[in-house]
């Protein structure tokens, strides 16, 4: 399996919750820096997420999950 585009080391899903409006899940592969922990990456991705829906600002986190892409 080929991809056109590189991945990063770790995949990531993350589902926030609107409750009674709205719920959304984002996906994708991110690259941390060497010294980032697991709590920077959420942070970060929160941020970016917010960026675009800032709706989902203070959303409740329903599922957050963080791990290698290798298989």
């Amino acid at each position: 399996m080929q991809n056109e585009q590189p991945q990063g080391t770790h995949h990531y899903v993350l589902t926030l919750d609107l409750p009674g409006r709205e719920m959304a899940t984002w996906t994708g592969t991110v690259t941390p820096g060497t010294a980032d922990t697991r709590y920077d990456v959420y942070v970060f991705l929160r941020k970016h997420v917010t960026a675009d829906r800032p709706d989902f600002a203070r959303a409740n986190v329903t599922f957050f999950a963080l791990e290698s892409n290798a298989l």
